[in-house]
């Protein structure tokens, strides 16, 4: 197997982009990808794209809709769509990674992409919510927001975490959110205005629950030796795992801890032959709060993740493992298919040195994790400043 590289990354802007359609907004951040790594696409050799739901914009086959509107088409290049929930998008990109470490392919763009505001809120929700068991939960009305609002009754029941910590999730994002320029949310808040937000399912409220976004990530990949032929500021893919857990939630042991995540990370961990004390900057699942205060402790980077929000320890400034330095799904935005491509891009910048004001002082390690449904698909990557 061979080493593989990003070489080049790009997004749009996050949130409700009335004026842009699906099209527009994947050719956006597959022609700031491909300029950040210098291509000018005749090197591309396959098409990876995150996509989780056709329905949101009426159109089936989004794999020949990328290839056709990126000019792909033509050259025949091969086009693949993923879809896994929250997942999409960092299943996408393992699925990128193995393509390049295999052989398969030298060029390969993976993309990450939604149009989720052309619906109304209902009928977002309804597909959002068929990311859950059909017939156990979403069939008998219980929704997403619902079934993370049970996690987190039981985690403050248990005493893993104190509402306030849960809502700090929330603030760290919101905090960092302030310094993207592309995030959906640019403002901080304070964690007052969290907890006495409208509620959506008790005891989360509606700053607890990421938004309805459109928007479009992408990254370029390539051999690591092959490289330096294109660009001279990349980062090594250290290591991609996945994993799945129970479609329902209530058929696995515990509700207050991802199976799923826990045995990616391992997995992660070991190919990239570091341990979570070695990560420097994470961005992690946060389409709820609770999800990312699991994340942290699932994924071995805080004990205690809510206290560690609560605390100020993910700041980017802090000196210790920062969380969420692009805003999160939470303030970034969450176009679902985009979400985990969007993480590689922020840490893409972090171990690149251009993350500007919200730069993490000599990064050397970064890690993504990206969630479907609750918790039953995961992909942790590893990725290594060079």
């Amino acid at each position: 197997m061979r080493d593989v590289a990003i070489i080049g990354a790009g997004s749009t802007k996050f949130g409700e982009l009335w004026g842009q359609s699906f099209r527009s907004l994947g050719i956006e951040a597959g022609m700031k990808a491909m300029a950040s790594a210098g291509l000018s696409g005749e090197e591309i050799e396959a098409i990876y794209i995150g996509n989780m739901s056709s329905r949101f914009i009426k159109q089936q086959h989004i794999d020949a809709l990328v290839a056709d509107y990126t000019g792909m088409a033509g050259k025949h290049v091969a086009s693949t769509s993923i879809e896994a929930g929250g997942a999409s998008g960092g299943v996408a990109f393992r699925q990128g990674v193995m393509a390049v470490a295999s052989g398969m392919h030298d060029v390969v763009i993976v993309g990450g992409a939604e149009k989720m505001t052309d619906l109304d809120d209902d009928s977002v929700n309804e597909v959002m919510n068929g990311t859950s068991d059909a017939d156990w939960e979403a069939g008998m009305g219980i929704s997403l927001t619902s079934l993370y609002a049970m996690i987190a009754r039981r985690m403050m029941a248990d005493g893993i975490a104190t509402r306030e910590e849960i809502a700090a999730c929330a603030y760290n994002s919101h905090y960092h959110g302030q310094f993207n320029k592309d995030a959906q949310f640019r403002k901080e808040i304070k964690l007052d205005t969290i907890l006495r937000a409208g509620p959506t399912a008790e005891p989360l409220t509606m700053f607890d629950g990421a938004p309805i976004s459109d928007g479009a990530s992408a990254v370029i990949l390539c051999p690591l030796d092959h490289a330096k032929r294109y660009t001279d500021k990349y980062v090594k893919v250290a290591s991609t795992a996945q994993a799945s857990d129970t479609l329902a939630l209530f058929q696995r042991d515990s509700i207050t801890s991802f199976g799923a995540t826990k045995a990616a990370a391992a997995k992660a961990y070991a190919d990239a032959g570091i341990t979570a004390h070695d990560i420097d900057v994470a961005e992690i699942h946060d389409d709820y709060t609770v999800a990312g205060v699991m994340a942290l402790q699932d994924l071995g980077l805080y004990e205690k993740g809510g206290k560690a929000f609560l605390d100020g320890d993910t700041k980017f400034d802090a000196g210790k493992i920062a969380v969420n330095t692009s805003g999160g799904l939470k303030a970034k935005g969450y176009p679902i298919g985009a979400a985990g491509v969007s993480q590689i891009v922020e840490l893409f910048a972090q171990l690149t040195n251009t993350a500007d004001n919200r730069q993490v002082p000599n990064a050397k390690y970064g890690l993504a994790q990206s969630v479907g449904g609750t918790g039953s698909a995961v992909t942790v990557s590893i990725l290594e400043a060079m």
